[in-house]
């Protein structure tokens, strides 16, 4: 679950997809990474997205991960990772607010918020991520 400043979501992951991005993710969370970062990207009808430790859309972890290509759409709910690039993947994140499919096939899907999309539509930019904790 992500508890913001604006409120919470819950992700359900999707490891047969992207089991690195699904297990990088949850060691950054498991290590209070993602908490008192900013969603310091927010684009209203397309996506929110943090994970960056310089709050910048410039930073990231020190563990760059491989991208994990699958079939799934890029919708309204769909959580991917961030990259400058194939392979580029490390800590930032996104949840789509509305169906983009130019960015199907060019980013990794990890996760789809499966409880408080309308906190992911209500998010402004440097809304803080208060923090991330996994439900198993």
């Amino acid at each position: 679950m992500v508890k913001s400043s604006k409120g919470n979501f819950t992700i359900e992951f999707l490891p047969d997809a992207a089991p690195i991005s699904v297990g990088n993710f949850c060691f950054l969370a498991e290590k209070n990474f993602f908490n008192g970062l900013k969603f310091h990207r927010v684009v209203p009808a397309f996506v929110i997205q943090g994970g960056d430790p310089e709050n910048t859309g410039w930073g990231g972890s020190d563990l760059p991960i491989v991208s994990e290509f699958s079939p799934y759409q890029f919708q309204s709910g769909i959580v991917g990772m961030a990259s400058s690039g194939k392979d580029t993947e490390s800590s930032q994140w996104f949840v789509m607010q509305a169906f983009h499919p130019h960015l199907n096939g060019r980013y990794t899907v990890f996760g789809n918020v499966v409880e408080g999309m309308e906190t992911v539509l209500q998010t402004e930019q440097n809304d803080e991520i208060l923090s991330v904790e996994l439900l198993h």
